[in-house]
């Protein structure tokens, strides 16, 4: 584990759960409301490594911020869900933290989500942890649980998101839209999680911005809609063009970026200074000449991201160049369509988000955007009737930037898919055994043996 720091990780750690009570004691012989809390449990085998106690207190905690504000679970015991055991949750993370020795986490988180069967995506780096995960409910708040047994990763800052009855079908193998089951089209692959150690957990390429050192203003989404009506105020939208191109709140600045890396060189080609430089006329005298700044730098900037880490990174950048007032969304543009009705809200399109869902809408509830898996790219349905649209392989935002070449392995890679229902073929990657009785055709064993 994590022994050899000062901040260890507590093998045993009190997992945090969604009551309503301040505290109470389960006993493992009342566990039919917590079916993945108790390693007795035969759905799920804990190794030693997470082995939870006989007794364990139970905080009236999975907070949603570093404050105390409880979190509403969907699915958790007493909601109208008749099998909370199987609801699904798709929860977003992240917490700044000093995190030197955040590789020796990766080990056992790993462990720990592929026995819960959680997936999705996490990032550790010596700046904190960032992520995605999905799961039933019950083997999320475990996953988090663990997560926050480490002192300086408590208090995440999460959101979390619906999963439709498609999905949970899907997550759970029972669908017939691929030969081999569950995956291509659930939250996050089932069967997969991803635990990536990084220089940093969102790269804006400046390890020496730290949020852990100061921060802009919070602003809760029930009081974003009057900040940025204020006149005086200039609204920036922190994510990338193919975010902004499916949805933003209406008047933001949109820096029209493809990585969020390239941020701070926007904001000194849009704030610069007023300059004054020699120029050489054409009669060879010298002159000089004003060069006219893009804008003024504003009093007061407000910003907003996805889930809000961005807006983190981005304010704590705009304070070291000077800007006096800061602010960004708490909880970003999900919080805000969670908690903000359609009715009152100053959101124009669709959010687009880091996993298969691909958009969402107000209240979290399922885009009509789909993804192109040539770019990445969120594509409308109108998109995928122009003639640059092919499906698996490229799309009218990325036809013309990528050679024949590259389309031809992408149509292989989808020719895999229509074949097996995974990318890879059943065996994804390992070497395939054969039985002489196989009722596989002699065509497709050729095709699984070549990838």
């Amino acid at each position: 584990m994590l022994s050899s720091s000062p901040h260890t990780l507590n093998p045993n750690p009190t997992f945090l759960t969604p009551m309503k009570s301040t505290t109470q004691t389960l006993n493992p012989s009342q566990n039919h409301n917590h079916p993945l809390l108790f390693s007795n449990n035969p759905k799920v085998s804990l190794s030693n490594s997470y082995k939870l106690p006989q007794n364990m207190t139970v905080p009236n905690c999975f907070s949603g911020s570093a404050s105390t504000d409880q979190v509403s679970i969907s699915g958790a015991p007493g909601s109208n869900n008749s099998n909370p055991e199987s609801t699904l949750v798709v929860v977003s993370f992240y917490k700044f933290a000093d995190f030197p020795d955040y590789a020796d986490m990766r080990k056992p988180l790993k462990e720990l989500c592929e026995e819960l069967r959680v997936s999705g995506g996490i990032i550790l780096a010596p700046e904190g942890i960032n992520g995605s995960i999905c799961g039933t409910w019950e083997s999320v708040v475990n996953v988090l649980g663990f997560i926050q047994s480490d002192d300086r990763l408590k208090g995440l800052r999460q959101v979390e998101s619906p999963v439709s009855p498609e999905e949970e079908a899907i997550h759970h193998g029972h669908t017939s839209g691929s030969p081999l089951a569950a995956g291509e089209d659930a939250p996050f692959r089932w069967d997969h999680v991803r635990i990536k150690l990084k220089k940093e957990i969102v790269t804006l390429g400046m390890p020496s911005v730290s949020p852990n050192e100061r921060v802009g203003k919070y602003v809760k989404p029930r009081d974003w809609n009057a900040l940025i009506s204020d006149p005086d105020i200039v609204v920036v939208d922190v994510r990338n063009n193919y975010e902004t191109r499916i949805g933003k709140f209406k008047g933001a600045v949109d820096p029209c970026t493809t990585a969020f890396r390239e941020f701070p060189s926007w904001v000194e080609d849009e704030f610069q200074h007023a300059e004054t430089y020699e120029v050489n006329c054409s009669g060879g005298s010298t002159d000089k000449e004003t060069k006219s700044p893009n804008k003024k730098m504003p009093q007061k900037v407000a910003m907003y991201c996805t889930g809000g880490i961005r807006c983190e990174k981005a304010s704590s950048f705009l304070l070291r160049k000077g800007f006096k007032e800061v602010y960004h969304l708490e909880g970003g543009i999900l919080k805000y369509l969670e908690e903000v009705p359609k009715s009152e809200s100053l959101w124009e399109g669709e959010c687009f988000v880091f996993d298969k869902r691909v958009s969402v809408e107000h209240g979290l509830e399922q885009g009509t955007f789909k993804l192109c898996y040539g770019c990445k790219q969120p594509v409308s349905d109108a998109d995928m009737e122009a003639p640059e649209w092919e499906y698996g392989v490229c799309c009218p935002y990325c036809h013309s930037s990528k050679s024949e070449e590259e389309k031809e392995r992408a149509r292989a890679r989808q020719r895999q898919f229509e074949t097996w229902g995974v990318i890879g073929g059943p065996d994804k990657g390992r070497r395939p055994v054969f039985k002489p009785d196989s009722n596989i055709s002699d065509d497709k064993q050729q095709l699984s043996s070549t990838f």
